[in-house]
């Protein structure tokens, strides 16, 4: 079964081509700059197909970009499916499902009204998402589509953890609670690592650390979520590279009232101004910031430092929240990838039975164990690939599974 798996923006369009029973990755691409001037890029993962990078495509509506990556999948030359009748569903990425989805769904109309009606849980990306499905079913009338919410993961936490400390009208009248995002890939990792364990997801305590430009850690307790850094939205939880995480709120008042800014201007700062970024005053790129500490730059390194502590202190927090922790799981751009932010992680973590293997977390990009073989707490790498679980949750859907 071929699953095409779609990740709209408003100007752009992420997709990929994948067989969820295999893992196999046929084709995957990128339409930017829709609405504007069009720019198509398509890689095909079969030797001998011709790669199209950023190419000129007339873009007017994603309908169009559909079309565009429909027609490099099937091309006679290049394309990686015979027909059409190959792709056998379109999963669809949809950050937002509130408390109305728990899972993944068939896509009908009334899914659409519900999606419709968070909106405002997510202003800037359930838009662009309901976009991208309408354009799929009118360009593939009649093809299976399911939506996969990065919300859905989480639904499983109790009130205790979801619930904040406010009126309770704003929870019942305004749907205000912690929701969590990240959910495909902490959900992918976790099945993951009960895989590496050797037992089943139902068996095992994982405290799954997502660590990149935006960060967020779960603990997923018999392979449920049952809490996670990350809110109401994503601006909570970690300091990540430009969102600042969790903080003081009467440090907005203080803030803004010092300096004339309007909530819309004091959240941008908090958006996209703060994280590592702003404490380091270099990057919000964590490789830059080990460059910059290794040179002697000592907010680089305080960047590199808190970050670190962050996660560390999640991880106590989970491992005391659920009794106990099998496994503690790095992965994403910058758990993969980055030995010292994992090495710090680590580092004062051996009370609770976790000790790393400097030799074994010398690896980038890649499943491995990294912890020492007398570690009682497994560290686990595991690359995460959310447009794989994207498509195996299709999958699982349109078969009935």
């Amino acid at each position: 079964m071929n699953i095409l798996v779609i990740n709209a923006g408003s100007s752009s369009l992420k997709y990929q081509l994948l067989n969820p029973e295999t893992g196999s990755l046929l084709a995957k691409g990128l339409c930017e700059r829709i609405g504007i001037d069009g720019k198509f890029t398509y890689k095909p993962q079969v030797e001998g197909k011709a790669a199209l990078d950023a190419v000129d495509v007339a873009m007017p509506t994603h309908s169009e970009a559909i079309q565009a990556v429909l027609d490099a999948l099937v091309d006679g030359k290049n394309g990686v499916v015979g027909s059409m009748k190959e792709i056998e569903a379109v999963g669809h990425r949809v950050v937002h499902g509130g408390e109305a989805f728990n899972k993944s769904v068939l896509i009908t109309d009334e899914v659409l009204k519900a999606i419709e009606d968070c909106i405002p849980l997510a202003p800037l990306h359930n838009p662009a998402n309901l976009t991208g499905i309408r354009a799929c079913q009118k360009v593939m009338p009649g093809v299976p589509m399911v939506a996969v919410f990065d919300t859905a993961f989480h639904q499983t936490m109790p009130p205790k953890a979801y619930m904040y400390a406010l009126p309770y009208a704003y929870y019942e009248e305004d749907k205000v609670r912690r929701y969590g995002f990240h959910g495909t890939s902490h959900k992918y990792v976790a099945g993951r690592a009960a895989a590496m364990l050797g037992k089943a997801p139902e068996e095992v305590k994982l405290i799954s650390c997502h660590l990149g430009n935006g960060s967020s850690i779960a603990a997923v307790d018999g392979g449920k979520s049952v809490d996670t850094s990350m809110g109401f939205t994503p601006l909570a939880g970690l300091p990540m590279g430009t969102r600042s995480g969790d903080l003081d709120a009467g440090i907005l008042q203080y803030v803004m009232n010092k300096h004339g800014l309007s909530i819309d201007e004091m959240l941008n700062v908090l958006n996209k101004k703060s994280g590592v970024e702003g404490l380091s005053c270099v990057s919000s790129d964590f490789r830059d910031l080990e460059n910059a500490a290794a040179q002697g730059d000592k907010k680089a390194a305080l960047a590199q430092e808190k970050f670190a502590y962050e996660v560390k202190k999640y991880v106590g927090a989970y491992a005391a929240a659920m009794g106990g922790v099998d496994a503690v799981i790095f992965t994403a751009g910058v758990g993969e990838n980055d030995k010292a932010i994992r090495r710090m992680v680590c580092q004062g973590l051996e009370y609770m039975g976790v000790e790393l293997d400097e030799a074994a977390n010398d690896v980038r990009g890649k499943e491995a164990v990294i912890s020492a073989a007398a570690s009682r707490v497994k560290v686990l790498l595991i690359p995460t690939n959310e447009e794989l679980m994207i498509a195996m949750e299709t999958a699982s859907i349109v078969s009935g599974k």
